[in-house]
């Protein structure tokens, strides 16, 4: 997507250095498939049959990471999966869009709704507005991201840049590949095919012409440059729950995986069989079902795991996420010689990403506490909210308030929930003319402090 922020919040990842850029790739060697296929005619039949699927999406977005509320124009690539108008693209593509355009290959545009939308496995499902008398829109065929093997020849197609539809072509250069931090639920395609901004959304396309990923991640790091796109399979799961349910929603144990062979760790478990249980988070089902680290998980309602590598993981987890809500669930475990089942009862996972708040005048913005996007917050406060934007040159910025500071009380009122900010804030500037300051209580790194925010200045008038 072509937008500044979005790429140094990549750059800060575990993937750092991660830029979306355009660049030369090789081809590497063909696979079976292409041994009696003649390399032309297999883009141009890939193209012909997927192109007319692709397509361009522009957004505009609310962005408040700067301490402001501002408008944001986004661009992105997505496929369409159905006659009627479904699309497939990235949850970054349509993040926080207050606006979603699309433009068909054949110059149509149309609005569209955003069906539902997954942060853990950046999956999102669109609909295309359409009028009552459209005639049926090309659509292209969904693949088998599990029979791709490295070497096997793909292309990426999408708009890059937010210029008109292209396909760049490459191979696979890894089928599992793990990304820490960003593979909870789902292992990578890694390509060399070229993935630039805009990019992101659009089709992975196999020698058959079936869609086999959705684009998401560029890289370009020494040695070479990679692409990560979102297995099919994968969004297949999270768009058929959408239809269902009308939005993603993981099933949350609490569990904490690590696998038999830990290389990062430098730990070997004796085993070739179940996963290791890490630790399990505080108040969770799974501590509650009185599972504990050390345990062998073995099985879930059966169905055997094995957690050899941390490829192996994320499988597991999508397993353990996909268990009924509210439901039991039999998990056999080894436990030092012996062995025992117990019944773990999954929740809701809940929001992965706190809602976000602007306070005009103070010149910050504010966001809630959550245990997944931000759990180094939620160790100190488990129900709070944080600033999130500092503006510059600013009010919040003179008092010295900084991001990630937790706000504990706003004039004496204790704060907890972004309803507690707002009405502070509407308190405050309703008697902005006799008074203009306010006594604001945080706490930074576990240490509390007392600011006065003196929010007399009107900076985003000057």
């Amino acid at each position: 997507m072509l937008r500044p922020w979005y790429l140094a919040a990549w750059f800060r990842a575990v993937l750092a250095p991660v830029v979306f850029v355009a660049g030369h790739r090789a081809c590497g060697q063909p696979s079976k498939a292409m041994d009696a296929l003649d390399f032309r005619e297999v883009v141009k039949k890939g193209k012909d049959r997927v192109f007319p699927a692709v397509v361009f999406i522009k957004c505009v977005r609310e962005d408040l990471q700067r301490g402001e509320k501002r408008s944001q124009e986004v661009s992105g690539s997505g496929v369409l999966v159905s006659s009627d108008g479904e699309v497939l693209s990235n949850w970054h593509v349509v993040d926080k869009a207050t606006e979603v355009r699309c433009l068909l290959y054949d110059g149509q545009a149309f609005p569209a709704k955003v069906l539902g939308a997954d942060k853990d496995t950046d999956v999102a499902l669109l609909k295309l507005n359409l009028p009552k008398d459209a005639k049926p829109l090309p659509f292209a065929a969904l693949g088998q991201s599990s029979h791709l093997t490295e070497g096997d020849f793909v292309m990426a197609m999408g708009a890059p840049w937010g210029l008109s539809r292209s396909v760049s072509i490459g191979i696979i250069s890894c089928t599992r590949r793990y990304l820490p931090g960003s593979s909870e639920y789902s292992i990578w395609l890694q390509t060399d095919a070229a993935i630039s901004p805009g990019n992101s959304g659009g089709p992975l396309v196999n020698v058959h012409g079936d869609v086999v990923g959705l684009n998401t991640r560029g890289m370009m790091a020494g040695g070479g440059d990679m692409g990560f796109t979102v297995p099919i399979e994968v969004a297949k799961v999270v768009a058929d729950q959408i239809r269902r349910d009308g939005r993603m929603q993981w099933a949350w144990t609490g569990v904490q995986l690590q696998p038999l062979k830990d290389f990062n760790r430098n730990v070997y478990f004796p085993h070739d069989t179940g996963v290791m249980v890490a630790e399990t988070d505080p108040e969770s089902p799974a501590r509650r079902a009185g599972i504990v680290a050390g345990d062998r998980i073995l099985s879930v309602n059966g169905t055997p795991v094995a957690g050899v590598t941390q490829e192996d993981i994320p499988a597991i987890n999508r397993l353990l996420g996909l268990l009924p809500m509210g439901k039991p669930a039999s998990l056999a475990l080894a436990r030092r010689d012996s062995s025992l089942t117990v019944e773990v009862t999954p929740r809701a996972k809940g929001k992965v990403e706190g809602d976000e708040l602007d306070c005009p005048r103070w010149d910050f913005t504010v966001k809630a506490i959550n245990q997944f996007d931000n759990p180094d917050l939620f160790f100190h406060r488990k129900e709070g909210v944080f600033i999130f934007g500092i503006r510059f040159p600013g009010n919040a910025a003179n008092a010295g308030l900084a991001q990630q500071d937790i706000l504990l009380k706003i004039d004496g009122h204790e704060v907890k929930t972004l309803a507690d900010v707002r009405a502070a804030h509407q308190a405050a500037l309703a008697h902005v003319e006799s008074k203009h300051r306010a006594l604001v209580a945080i706490l930074r790194n576990g240490e509390l402090r007392q600011v006065v925010l003196d929010f007399s200045r009107v900076h985003a008038r000057e």
